[in-house]
């Protein structure tokens, strides 16, 4: 593996978590948007990564970063909630609030914010490597 690939896998790394922060942070506005029903209601999301591999073979293989395969929704239960003064509310009285456990997501921002940062370290690190051996020869 060259010192280049560094550059793909962390660049990768950095679509994936800025996905990651996007898909959390469009969870987060959403997690206190009222329904009518159950079928319009907002469902959390969550991407879903892959580890991208070098051959087929786990014990020989060399990664080569990682793929969003997509976005999947929450199928947990929705939140109900009997408010009957709510301009939303159906005809029992009951509103529907999305799936969204908000400190779960907080965690999951700090922990996508965390990774992304780490992987730009990883680029900073390897292009001051880069720059370093360009200056061997010049002494």
């Amino acid at each position: 593996m060259s010192l280049f690939s560094v550059f793909d896998i962390a660049g990768s790394a950095l679509g994936a978590q800025a996905l990651r922060l996007n898909v959390t942070a469009s969870n987060m506005a959403n997690a206190n948007s009222a329904s009518s029903s159950i079928e319009a209601t907002y469902r959390a999301r969550h991407p879903v990564f892959t580890a991208v591999m070098d051959n087929v073979d786990f014990e020989d293989s060399v990664g080569r970063g990682v793929r969003v395969d997509g976005v999947i929704e929450n199928t947990g239960a929705l939140r109900r909630e009997y408010k009957p003064g709510h301009p939303l509310a159906d005809a029992d009285g009951n509103i529907y609030l999305p799936n969204v456990n908000v400190i779960e997501e907080m965690a999951n921002m700090i922990s996508a914010s965390r990774s992304y940062q780490t992987n730009v370290e990883v680029m900073d690190a390897s292009k001051q490597m880069l720059q370093r051996t360009l200056t061997l020869g010049q002494r």
